[in-house]
């Protein structure tokens, strides 16, 4: 059963399990069914060798390392940190390895796409687990193939329940700046120049069926627009309000806790939470790491709406708008941590009725929504509770209307009115997008992040 502690500032929940293994250390529309990609459409040199499956196991990880990009040699490291664990009696762990074939030094080089039942070694520098399927040509920004692969694990490695993680850059649900405001999303795969959209995101979870964990191994993805677009297709929504370093998830923590422990959906959340943090708080980094019920994200709709409305009708605009500027902020500064941005505006709010909803808003997101935030860094001890929300700083970008949170709710209405001036004038007109010179990067971050 989960035991779940929270606290304004350092947030880590802990499953029961925990004791006992801690020392072993965006294109809408509506999809047919044949859109979606089989393995005959993968390549003329495709072989297929599945082990039987046998009995289903408890838990099936999907992770899916687009790595066709300069992060290449981390998806070779976390693989291998996959293979000191491996897969078990009870967990299944299957592996799509996606590669440009740069040479790390360790690995030998190879160009394409290869499937792995990833099992236990002792060598932490090469991949050793079976090859059950090889392709040499795919393009893992097509979200069709994030939906073959989910299909093709779940034919051949049956489980009563699945977490999916998709590896790669993300950038949450647009980016702000230097990106032409053209969507954007997460796994770009430089072969293609293409990527997965938010809405493609969530379409493809919804054409797999059961997921039960879903999580993002990507830099801005714990998003409130992200995560809403998702909400009927997952249970628990794992992600990082901010970017991640290159190594991403610590697999070889994550999958000791899942193994020892494989039970309930959130329980495996909290896995990946734990260590997360405690990867990087050894190592003395700042980062964020959440996880979060997919079925609250209608009730969190509705409470920001009413908190948004409550506060245009207070009319207390500077309050808002200086709470905006100063509540904590992850690399893009529109991405703003949204239970800290609500917790300034009630703190110095004097009207009863902005500090009722925006407290029932925050007790929300404490004790309905989250299973587990564990930051690292003292910033984001303090401030960074789970969950970004899109606060344009300056400029609104039209884009964010088209997706389901602002369709179904009311928050892109507060943001449009927080740009306002007093007098109903414009404080801060949204600009032009730039013209497209051909230049603009994708994932405008150092090579260590995600």
């Amino acid at each position: 059963m989960l035991r779940k502690v929270l606290a304004v500032s350092i947030v880590v929940l802990m499953a029961s399990g925990w004791a006992a293994a801690a020392d072993i250390d965006f294109d809408q529309g509506k999809l047919e069914v044949e859109q979606f990609l089989n393995p005959a459409q993968l390549g003329a040199s495709v072989v297929i060798a599945p082990e039987k499956a046998g009995a289903a196991k408890a838990w099936t990880i999907m992770v899916y390392v687009n790595a066709k990009n300069n992060l290449e040699s981390f998806g070779l490291a976390d693989v291998n940190e996959m293979e000191a664990v491996g897969s078990t009696s009870k967990v299944n762990v299957v592996v799509e390895l996606g590669r440009l074939g740069s040479d790390d030094g360790k690995e030998p080089v190879w160009r394409g796409h290869r499937r792995y039942l990833v099992k236990k070694d002792g060598d932490p520098s090469k991949i050793t687990s079976p090859v059950v399927m090889d392709i040499p040509k795919a393009d893992m920004g097509d979200y069709r193939h994030l939906v073959e692969f989910g299909q093709w694990a779940k034919e051949n490695y049956p489980a009563s329940r699945y977490m999916l993680i998709v590896w790669n850059h993300g950038s949450g649900w647009n980016l702000a700046k230097n990106a032409g405001f053209k969507p954007k999303g997460i796994s770009y795969d430089d072969e293609t120049n293409n990527h997965i959209t938010t809405q493609q995101l969530a379409q493809a979870l919804a054409a797999l069926g059961k997921t039960d964990v879903y999580g993002s191994d990507a830099c801005l993805m714990q998003m409130a627009s992200v995560d809403y677009e998702m909400k009927g297709a997952v249970d628990v929504i794992v992600g990082s309000e901010q970017t991640e370093p290159g190594e991403g998830y610590d697999y070889t923590g994550f999958l000791k806790l899942a193994t020892a422990n494989p039970g309930s959906a959130e329980d495996i959340a909290v896995a990946a939470v734990k260590a997360y943090h405690d990867f990087y708080a050894k190592r003395g980094e700042s980062t964020t790491q959440s996880a979060l019920r997919a079925s609250a994200l209608s009730g969190l709709l509705s409470l920001a709406g009413e908190f948004g409305d409550a506060a245009m009708a207070a009319k207390e605009t500077a309050l808002v708008k200086n709470a905006k500027k100063q509540a904590v902020y992850f690399t893009e500064s529109d991405n703003r941590d949204l239970y800290h941005f609500v917790q300034l505006v009630v703190a110095g709010s004097k009207n009863s009725a902005v500090k009722e909803k925006g407290q029932a808003l925050l007790n929300f997101i404490a004790n309905d929504l989250m299973v587990a935030n564990a930051p690292t860094g003292s910033e984001y001890e303090q401030n960074a509770h789970g969950l970004a929300i899109y606060t344009p700083q300056s400029g609104y970008s039209s884009a964010y209307d088209k997706l389901a949170w602002a369709r179904d709710g009311k928050w892109d209405e507060f943001m449009k009115w927080t740009l306002k001036s007093a007098d109903g004038g414009s404080d801060d007109p949204s600009p032009a997008p730039p013209p497209d010179d051909g230049s603009d990067d994708p994932y405008p971050y150092p090579d260590e992040m995600k």
